[in-house]
C-alpha cells in the first residue's frame, strides 16, 4: 500500500474505513474548472462504486483540487482503489490534453523514473474519520468550500453542481454513486 500524508505522520489508507481526502492538481493549476474534467473525476467513482471498489459518502470538485469522504472497499487487482483514481483519471486527462491542448501539456511534464507527466500532486492528505463527529465536520467543510471567499462560486452550497450538497439536502443524487454517511454509522 501507498504511504498517505496525515498531519505530520505517515498513516496507511485501509480497506473498510473511511477517509477525508484531499488530493490537488500539480502546481495549483485551474485544470479542473473545465467541466469536462469534472465529468471526468464524476464518472470514475462512478465507475469504482459499481464496481464495488469504493463507496463515496461526499465530494466537491474545485479548479484545483477535490475532497471526498470515501471508504476503500476492495482492491483493484492489487492496487487500493485510490491509487486506481489517480492513475485512470490522470491518464485520461493527459491523453485529452495531448489531443486536445498540447500547449498546457508542458505545464504537466515531469522529469521522473516512472512517468513523463504528473497531474495529480505526491501525497494527497488522507484523514481517517473516526468518528461521526469529525465526519460531519468535514463533510460541512466539503460542502461549504465552494462558498469562501477564495471562489464564491454560489450562494448556497446546494446550488453547486459538483458537490453532494444537493443530495444531502434533497435526496438528490445527480450522478448516481453517493451513499448516506447515515449508513456507515448504523
Amino acid at each position: 500500500m501507498t504511504d498517505w500524508l496525515d498531519g505530520d505522520r505517515k498513516s496507511k489508507m485501509k480497506l473498510n474505513e473511511v477517509y477525508f481526502w484531499t488530493d490537488t492538481i500539480k502546481d495549483w493549476s485551474h485544470l479542473l474548472a473545465d467541466d469536462a474534467y469534472k465529468l471526468l473525476i464524476i464518472n470514475q467513482l462512478k465507475s469504482q462504486v459499481e464496481k464495488g471498489q469504493i463507496k463515496v459518502f461526499g465530494y466537491v470538485i474545485m479548479p484545483n483540487h477535490i475532497h471526498l469522504l470515501w471508504q476503500m472497499i476492495k482492491l483493484n487487482g492489487k492496487e487500493m482503489p485510490h491509487a486506481s483514481f489517480n492513475k485512470a483519471t490522470a491518464h485520461e486527462i493527459i491523453n485529452d490534453l495531448k489531443s486536445g491542448y498540447p500547449d498546457k501539456l508542458s505545464g504537466f511534464r515531469v522529469d521522473e523514473k516512472e512517468r513523463k507527466f504528473r497531474v495529480w500532486l505526491r501525497d494527497p492528505l488522507a484523514v481517517l474519520m473516526d468518528s461521526k463527529e469529525k465526519f460531519v465536520q468535514k463533510l460541512d467543510y466539503i460542502h461549504d468550500n465552494p462558498l469562501v471567499e477564495k471562489w464564491s462560486f454560489v450562494k448556497y452550497p446546494e446550488d453547486y453542481k459538483w458537490s453532494s450538497s444537493r443530495f444531502y439536502l434533497t435526496g438528490e443524487d445527480e450522478f448516481g454513486f453517493l451513499t448516506h454517511y447515515s449508513e456507515y454509522f448504523e
